[in-house]
């Protein structure tokens, strides 16, 4: 095979149009929610291959027959509508047909992130006090750990093998009916109706659970179908992990809705990336924009022309990665956009301007509820007027992104649905901000906007930052890093890497008695998800805080990890060796020449 090529991208005028068609219908027909429209493809598609994983397939007739069967196990559970499933798997076939199963019914399901063990995972599953917990096999170990921390205790169910005496919910649903569910009395809910939790640690503090209702998860299919203009004819390859919104339903959503489907990989793979891709014929893969640096940097794979990719969609990509992959693997098109979980705004590059995250097309200015404010980075909050009123950020002008919030039933797009938490919810709105009694999301991310109306991402405020495609907390790790024997203190901040996307983690620590650099990797190893360890490692005698007691954060980031700066110890968290080694001049050289496996 030959790999598609163009030099134009299709109109971009056409992929809104698109978008906004097949959007416009959802608000009209409350009741149609993703489940049923999922029923409703199944009398289209049939046979078609809907879904498939390293070990199952399913088309479309099963997925249906499948979720039909998740619906009556959990009515026969007293699952009602507004009770909580927590639940905690890997990517599969299967994780789709649990969550649309139950939230047919009314249910709300929540995705719990797989990595998170401990006390993170406890916290996760106690804030959406749940009445059950599906558990792969591959996690019960680390379910079964956190269960005396849950309040109350949670009946919990396994998929996929006998673990530690736990039900086996893929026995129990073997015995349902995959028939359709018109003959079962339940309050069907709507579009209104929440749907899903879906974790996000926003800017400070552990994961927040995202409201997310069934509008949303309608919203992001269509719309995103319409943009990428997606036909039965088109394959996806999603390795993106499914607990999250891109991966658990804007890459299946949007595909399954016109008849596609979608190839579903546990995860990313540079070494499997392009027989995968040959092998099942994709035509679409979900990126993040580290992904595409692995395989820009990765040596030429023989099959790496041998595809049919015609468009990759997703965020994070750089402008510098994002032309040498389009040049090197001949993609017709990339979509980049720029959105957030529990967010009310968005941005699309269907123009496929490389390193800008989107635009507001001159025909939807009137609908935009987007604004960039200026940003106040000695108070870390948005900069007001003498009247208290916020500034706005003028072309050129680094600024944070804000939504404005209307609640007036009128429009669901522009809503802020929050947390499970309110408390957290109400720390993302903004009030008083163009006039008073005015509300907007906060959401968190420094943008600037060119003369021609381009959005760029610039960085995140606050104490969050992203690397390996997640949002780490600061005041998470430094939480969790300050348990470890041995150590006194902690700070944890993000630096830039040449080459590498987001910002990697650094913690300065103040080790005491028993202090142990091995021990630490361990804790590290058995405490933390991979994502959220520190890369780099400073060791002092004491943290300086400012007058106010707050630890001088900006100038540890401004020293970041360069030895010729800092005198005091310096450490590398060397993936192959799985410990920490002493960063010198050379190590350091060969980091910012992107030599070393990060």
């Amino acid at each position: 095979m030959k790999a598609l090529s163009t030099t134009n991208n299709p109109s971009p005028l056409k992929a809104w149009v698109r978008a906004l068609e097949l959007t416009a219908p959802i608000e009209r027909d409350p009741p149609t929610i993703l489940p049923v429209v999922v029923q409703n493809l199944a009398d289209r598609f049939g046979s078609a291959l809907a879904l498939a994983g390293d070990d199952e397939r399913m088309t479309f007739r099963e997925l249906a027959e499948q979720s039909n069967r998740y619906a009556r196990w959990a009515l026969g559970q007293g699952i009602m509508r507004g009770d909580v499933v927590c639940l905690l798997m890997p990517n599969c076939p299967q994780y789709l047909a649990i969550w649309l199963g139950i939230t047919h019914i009314g249910g709300i399901v929540s995705l719990l992130n797989a990595n998170l063990t401990g006390d993170s995972l406890a916290h996760a599953i106690n804030i959406v006090s749940p009445n059950l917990v599906i558990v792969g096999a591959e996690f019960a170990d680390a379910l079964t750990e956190v269960l005396p921390l849950l309040t109350p205790r949670v009946a919990s169910w396994v998929y996929g093998d006998d673990v530690l005496g736990l039900p086996r919910i893929d026995q129990a649903i073997a015995c349902e009916a995959g028939s359709s569910l018109a003959d079962l009395d339940f309050p069907l809910p709507t579009i209104s109706d929440r749907a899903l939790y879906i974790y996000t640690s926003g800017t400070t503090g552990l994961p927040k659970a995202a409201n997310v209702s069934h509008f949303r998860l309608m919203q992001w299919s269509y719309w995103f179908a319409g943009l990428m203009n997606t036909q039965s004819s088109d394959r996806m390859f999603n390795c993106l992990p499914m607990y999250h919104s891109v991966g658990g339903v804007v890459a299946i959503g949007s595909v399954l809705v016109n008849g596609g489907s979608v190839v579903i990989k546990p995860r990313f793979s540079a070494s499997r990336f392009w027989n995968d891709i040959a092998e099942w014929d994709c035509t679409l893969f979900q990126y993040i924009g580290e992904l595409c640096r692995y395989l820009v940097n990765a040596p030429p794979h023989p099959r790496e022309a041998e595809h049919h990719l015609r468009l990759c969609c997703g965020n994070g990509l750089r402008a510098d990665i994002w032309s040498e992959f389009k040049r090197r693997f001949h993609i017709p098109q990339i979509l980049e956009f720029y959105a957030s979980t529990e967010g009310n705004v968005s941005l699309y590059n269907c123009e496929g301007k490389p390193g800008a995250i989107g635009r507001v097309p001159s025909f939807l200015a009137h609908r935009t509820n987007l604004a960039l404010v200026k940003y106040d980075f000695e108070a870390d909050a948005p900069l007001r007027n003498d009247k208290g009123l916020c500034l706005r950020a003028q072309p050129g002008e680094v600024g944070e992104a804000i939504g404005r919030i209307l609640d007036d039933g009128s429009n669901h797009t522009s809503r802020f649905e929050g947390y499970a938490d309110r408390e957290a919810s109400e720390r993302k709105i903004l009030r008083d901000v163009f006039t008073r009694d005015d509300a907007w999301f906060r959401t968190g991310d420094l943008m600037r906007r060119d003369d021609k109306g381009y959005y760029y991402f610039v960085d995140r405020v606050g104490d969050t930052f992203r690397w390996k495609g997640e949002n780490v907390s600061t005041a998470e790790v430094a939480t969790k890093i300050s348990a470890c024997p041995g150590v006194l203190e902690a700070i944890v901040y993000g630096v830039a890497i040449p080459g590498a996307e987001g910002r990697a983690g650094m913690a300065t620590i103040v080790p005491g008695d028993g202090f142990s650099l091995n021990a630490f990797h361990k804790y590290l190893t058995n405490n933390l998800p991979e994502y959220a360890h520190p890369l780099f490692l400073r060791l002092c005698d004491k943290i300086e805080t400012t007058s106010t007691f707050k630890s001088k954060a900006q100038e540890l980031k401004r020293e970041a990890f360069d030895p010729s700066v800092i005198k005091e110890p310096l450490f590398f968290n060397d993936r192959l060796r799985q410990d920490f080694i002493k960063l010198d001049a050379a190590l350091y050289q060969s980091i910012q020449d992107s030599q070393i496996r990060l």
